[in-house]
């Protein structure tokens, strides 16, 4: 016989989450840092981040003890929210679709207005404003809403596995419970 582990003998499902949640803190982190360098987000990539936040959060409460199947949905939620987000993203940067009108185009429709007319808290002072539907960064030709989607997506497939895993403890356990209660 050969020594053998399955990956399920290894991993519990709550790990698979942690490890999961520990990604979506990778790819905000990444955002972060992108943005501290120059390269200022438009209004899609901030929605791309709420679903991370998420995902984190409920890692955080897997690591705490609180229901893991529940935080491991939770997180698998937000990796497929923001991976759909960014799917979107490509698609507007990418002409395949049209995107919100209040971050798409060439903006000619608000060429007459003040920032204060805009916002009333805004100044006069000249902003940079970041179109949703322009590249601003780009590796191999995907932008960064590429990325995001491409790891998020994965990210998913582990917080699904995760799922599967902790069903799959779960069912052991109740099955060597009723084993016990039948041998009393």
């Amino acid at each position: 016989d050969q020594f053998y582990l399955s990956a399920s003998e290894i991993v519990t499902g709550k790990q698979l989450g942690i490890l999961a949640a520990g990604g979506s803190a990778v790819l905000l982190l990444a955002a972060f840092i992108f943005q501290l360098i120059g390269y200022a987000p438009c209004a899609m990539c901030i929605w791309q981040r709420y679903p991370h936040g998420v995902a984190i959060v409920a890692g955080l409460l897997l690591a705490v003890g609180l229901p893991v199947v529940l935080m491991l949905v939770v997180g698998a939620c937000s990796a497929m929210t923001t991976a759909a987000i960014g799917v979107y993203h490509t698609g507007v940067e990418r002409d395949w679709w049209e995107g919100p009108t209040s971050c798409t185009g060439a903006g000619d429709a608000l060429s007459g207005l003040s920032g204060s007319a805009l916002l009333p808290s805004a100044t006069d002072e000249p902003v940079n404003l970041v179109m949703c539907d322009e590249v601003v960064w780009e590796f191999v030709s995907l932008s960064m809403a590429s990325w995001n989607a491409i790891w998020s997506g994965l990210l998913a497939v582990i917080w699904i596995l995760a799922i599967r895993q902790a069903l799959r403890e779960a069912t052991t356990a109740s099955q060597i419970a009723t084993a016990a209660d039948n041998q009393n």
